[in-house]
């Protein structure tokens, strides 16, 4: 499944497949074959799968299999052993 365009949701959004575009939810979780690319605004980002573009979240997890190029903003960081990361990290000033 591909998608192109904004998403916005009040719960958790799991992707499987190809979102391009805004996606803004109170949690989102990139599964393995997932991908996302474009603006991402949720509480808390659980990436398995790839992730291109700006994040901006309070907690935000990196799975081993995650393919990262992102500037991101947090306030909680986990990364595995094995997740690639290319970007900007900042720590959330809140």
């Amino acid at each position: 499944l591909r998608i192109v365009g904004d998403i916005t949701s009040t719960g958790t959004i799991e992707v499987l497949g190809d979102v391009e575009g805004t996606l803004s939810a109170h949690g989102l979780v990139i599964g393995g074959e997932g991908r996302v690319s474009g603006q991402v605004s949720a509480e808390t980002v659980e990436v398995k799968g790839k992730l291109d573009g700006r994040v901006d979240s309070q907690s935000f997890t990196l799975r081993a299999a995650a393919q990262v190029a992102a500037d991101v903003t947090y306030s909680t960081l986990i990364i595995e052993s094995g997740a690639q990361i290319e970007g900007r990290f900042a720590k959330s000033k809140v």
